[in-house]
């Protein structure tokens, strides 16, 4: 047997506590009981109280406390075998690592900001699956087509403008890596979506984009920073800010939003472009337009799942506790038959007295 949350079996310490307390709590009672009076006439009181039905109920409820933490840490035995189909698109997320990337004009930065809306994007994808490209003067598959989210999401926290040394912004190159990432086998809908602030050091984007539309690719863009421009901050080996990025001249360097490239690339793609703002309402647009488009079978295998078997020990605490209820905290006194002969001698003597003549005194 095998739990699934085990943690929660920490909650049995509790049990032997609460038997601590119910044994104090006895002998209290019992303390106090024996400082009200007389001890015969205590026991004459107490001689209906149903002792040992009490300390039965007790033990009933203490049973029934720890099959429901047992329950909850939701024990497994055996396991079942199932088919799992999964349908959906074909996503390959091309995120910009450059430089640039590290305005702050959208907080905390570009990049951060464009992490946290892949990562929002996986939690509202529903099985579909996705892979990442990393680009600025290169570009490679940070990890391929899957929907182990997770492990995606380990992949994508690691991401940052060291993963690539070379510098610049190639954004041609980095569509055209994102068109090796599909799987041709599956009829799925294969859509590309492409996450930067749109400046780009190479002349021929829209040709790649052409490219990638003849295969039957959607591309989406999202823009991140401002047209006014931002400075582009440069850090130092202890990750502290020492400045902004220069040119020859001298002169910081501002790095503006290219919507303009971006919408192209979109139009191209016959996809959409959205621009990121503080709410993130670009992404609900997107996921609109994700679920408009034709879903496939991706995947079907074979998966065998533990199977669940709480409901035993859960059905266990109810009956306890149930049986614990109707236990009677009181018991009926029987009288013994030497108690029922006086009490009849008592009565018949009292009678008598009353149809004695007054005359026989």
């Amino acid at each position: 047997m095998s739990f699934a949350n085990p943690d929660i079996l920490y909650g049995l310490l509790i049990v032997p506590l609460l038997v601590i307390f119910l044994r104090w709590a006895g002998a209290s009672r019992r303390k106090a009981l024996n400082q009200l009076g007389e001890l015969a006439l205590v026991r004459r009181l107490n001689r209906s109280v149903n002792w040992r039905g009490r300390q039965m109920r007790s033990i009933l409820w203490l049973f029934g406390i720890s099959l429901v933490i047992l329950a909850m840490a939701r024990p497994q035995w055996g396991s079942q075998v199932r088919v799992v189909e999964q349908e959906g698109i074909q996503m390959m997320v091309v995120l910009d690592v450059s430089k640039s990337m590290l305005a702050e004009d959208i907080k905390p930065n570009r990049l951060s900001r464009a992490k946290l809306e892949i990562s929002d994007l996986m939690d509202r994808l529903g099985g579909d699956e996705i892979g990442l490209v990393l680009f600025s003067g290169a570009s490679f598959v940070q990890f391929p087509l899957t929907s182990d989210y997770n492990t995606a999401r380990s992949f994508l926290s690691a991401a940052s403008p060291n993963s690539i040394s070379r510098p610049g912004t190639e954004l041609g190159d980095a569509i055209k890596t994102a068109m090796t990432g599909y799987d041709e086998m599956h009829e799925s809908q294969k859509v590309m979506l492409i996450l930067t602030d749109g400046e780009n050091h190479q002349a021929d984007v829209l040709a790649a984009a052409q490219e990638a539309a003849k295969a039957e690719i959607l591309i989406y863009t999202i823009g991140f920073g401002s047209q006014q421009g931002e400075p582009i901050p440069e850090y130092g080996s202890d990750g502290n800010r020492i400045g902004y990025l220069e040119d020859q001249n001298g002169q910081v360097v501002l790095s503006r939003l290219d919507e303009d490239t971006l919408r192209e690339i979109a139009k191209v793609g016959k996809g959409k472009y959205y621009r990121a703002r503080a709410d993130g309402s670009e992404l609900s647009n997107l996921i609109l337009e994700l679920e408009k488009l034709e879903k496939a079978q991706l995947d079907s295998r074979f998966e065998t799942t533990k199977i669940e078997r709480f409901q035993i020990f859960l059905a266990g605490a109810v009956v306890a506790f149930l049986v614990g209820e109707c236990i009677p905290m009181r018991r009926r006194e029987s009288k013994s038959w030497r108690v029922w002969w006086s009490d009849l001698r008592r009565a018949i003597g009292e009678k008598s007295n009353r149809l004695k003549p007054n005359w026989m005194g």
